[in-house]
C-alpha cells in the first residue's frame, strides 16, 4: 500500500507516516520507481503495534526501543496490550456508572450513600505506603501490588510470573548501561506491565524507581533477583520517564 492509502486505512497524517519513517520507526519495506514508499503487511502489523503503544502513553523514543529490541514478542505484546487496555475500559466502566448515578441523584431521582459517590475510585495501597506517599507523593504508589492481590488466582499467578520474567531480564542487563538501548525496551515492559495493575505518569514510575532504593524493603526483594538490580531499575527508570515526558 501506498502512504496514502495507508494514512486513509488507519486515519493518521501522512505526515506523521513521513516522520516515523524519517525516526527509523516505521520503515517502509520498499519504494516505487517514482520514490513513493510502499507499505506491507509486516509494516502494517508494526504499526498497529505502534499505535497500541501510543494509545497506552508510550512516547515514540520508548516505542522504537520496545519493537526494535532483540527480546521484543508481537504475541506477548499484543496479550498485555489487551490486558492493559480491558483493565483501563473496567476502570472507566464503573467510574462512568458513577456519574450516572450522581446525575441521578442531582435530580433527585435517586439518593446515594457517600460511599456510592466514590465508586470506581481505586486508591488500594501497599501495606507500607504512608511512608512512600510523604516521600514521593500518592501518585508513585497508587494501584500496584494490592491490585496484583485483588485478581483471580489463576490471573494473579500468569501476572506473577510475568513480573519475575521481566525482572530476570532487568537482572541480566543491570551490569551495563541503564540508557542502553535495550535496557530501556525492558524497563518499557516494566513501565507497561505496572499499567496493567494501574495507571502510573512518567512521574509516578520515576518515584517508584526511587523507592527502589530508598526502601530496604523493596531493595531486597528486587534484589534476590541480581545484586544491584535496584539502584539500575531506578536509574534505567529515571531516563525512561525523562525520555517519556520530553
Amino acid at each position: 500500500m501506498k502512504v496514502k492509502e495507508v494514512a486513509d486505512l488507519v486515519g493518521i497524517s501522512v505526515r506523521t507516516l513521513h516522520h516515523y519513517d524519517e525516526i527509523g520507526l516505521l520503515v517502509p519495506d520498499g519504494t516505487t520507481e517514482a520514490g513513493y514508499r510502499v507499505y506491507s503487511d509486516d509494516n502494517l502489523e508494526l504499526l498497529q503495534q505502534i499505535l497500541f503503544y501510543r494509545e497506552l502513553g508510550f512516547s515514540l523514543k520508548s516505542i522504537k526501543a520496545i519493537v526494535n529490541s532483540a527480546g521484543f514478542d508481537r504475541q506477548k505484546a499484543l496479550e498485555m496490550h489487551r490486558s492493559m487496555l480491558l483493565e483501563k475500559r473496567r476502570r472507566l466502566d464503573d467510574i462512568l456508572a458513577t456519574v450516572e448515578q450522581t446525575i441521578r441523584h442531582t435530580k433527585g431521582e435517586i439518593s446515594m450513600t457517600n460511599q456510592e459517590k466514590f465508586k470506581g475510585f481505586d486508591f488500594s495501597h501497599h501495606p507500607y505506603e504512608e511512608e512512600a506517599r510523604q516521600r514521593w507523593g500518592d501518585e508513585a504508589v497508587d494501584r500496584s501490588k494490592g491490585k496484583l492481590a485483588a485478581k483471580p488466582g489463576q490471573e494473579q499467578e500468569a501476572l506473577g510470573e510475568a513480573m519475575n520474567d521481566i525482572y530476570r531480564k532487568l537482572a541480566e542487563l543491570r551490569h551495563g548501561s541503564p540508557a542502553a538501548e535495550e535496557a530501556q525496551a525492558a524497563i518499557g515492559e516494566w513501565y507497561a506491565f505496572l499499567n496493567t495493575l494501574g495507571s502510573y505518569t512518567p512521574e509516578a514510575f520515576r518515584g517508584l524507581g526511587h523507592m527502589y532504593v530508598d526502601d530496604e524493603r523493596f531493595t531486597a526483594n528486587i534484589d534476590k533477583f541480581g545484586t544491584g538490580l535496584a539502584m539500575f531499575m531506578k536509574e534505567a527508570m529515571e531516563v525512561f520517564a525523562d525520555r517519556q515526558i520530553r
